[in-house]
């Protein structure tokens, strides 16, 4: 997918540029201090997706989206978040406060539309989103890939998260909602307000209590008890 950046700050251009080369689908065009600049470009090269900060030189990121006749997708990055309401006013396909994490521009990228892909889903599919084999976790100033289904559970401890693989423990400053939101809903399961468990990795489940691989004891909360015995064991 061509896309460019338009994003008159520096570490910003570079850590958009970083999360682009991460992602294997997106080709980088062009980078652009000022949206007059890009607007030259648009004339003459097909784009399909661009990075559009708001508050820019010469003319805003708002005001370029309404002289575009024809925009691409669009996907907004800014500091402030007083835009949002109106910037969907525009069909963007999505806002991203900065700074926000690789997952979170992972997330919105995916939200792109495909050309010659159907974007009908099955009944249900919208409760869960596409399957992932790989996904990063964002520790500290790193970002550190793991394979899914190495994950065993997920435990929320005050701001940050747990996530626990075999031999393995990473913390992420991601919440608990977050994996909830991202992670295959037919493969991990709310099972407590503290834990997220990988289906595939019980063994056993005695009362209250989940046994997962590698020795790994998790309580069910009352609350999720009837819908996880529901979706998982019946």
């Amino acid at each position: 997918m061509n896309c460019i950046i338009i994003e008159d700050q520096p570490p910003a251009q570079r850590i958009l540029k970083k999360y682009i080369e991460d992602i294997g689908s997106l080709h980088l065009m062009g980078t652009f201090s000022d949206a007059i600049q890009a607007m030259a470009f648009l004339k003459s090269e097909p784009v399909e997706l661009i990075f559009l900060d708001i508050h820019l030189p010469k003319i805003s990121g708002m005001d370029f989206l309404k002289a575009l006749p024809s925009p691409p997708n669009v996907i907004l990055t800014t500091a402030f978040p007083d835009y949002a309401l109106e910037s969907y006013e525009f069909n963007v396909v999505d806002y991203l406060l900065k700074p926000f994490s690789f997952q979170r521009f992972v997330k919105a990228v995916s939200k792109v539309p495909v050309k010659g892909h159907s974007e009908a889903r099955p009944e249900g599919a919208e409760n869960h989103p596409p399957a992932r084999k790989e996904l990063f976790i964002k520790s500290g100033y790193e970002h550190i890939k793991i394979t899914v289904d190495e994950i065993i559970c997920i435990r929320s401890d005050a701001d940050y998260t747990e996530i626990f693989i075999p031999g393995k423990k990473y913390l992420s400053s991601e919440p608990l909602r977050y994996w909830e939101e991202n992670l295959d809903g037919t493969q991990f399961a709310r099972v407590h307000k503290s834990y997220i468990i990988n289906a595939s990795k019980i063994e056993k489940i005695v009362g209250n209590r989940v046994y997962l691989a590698g020795g790994t004891v998790v309580p069910v909360g009352r609350a999720y008890k009837d819908g996880f015995i529901e979706r998982f064991v019946r």
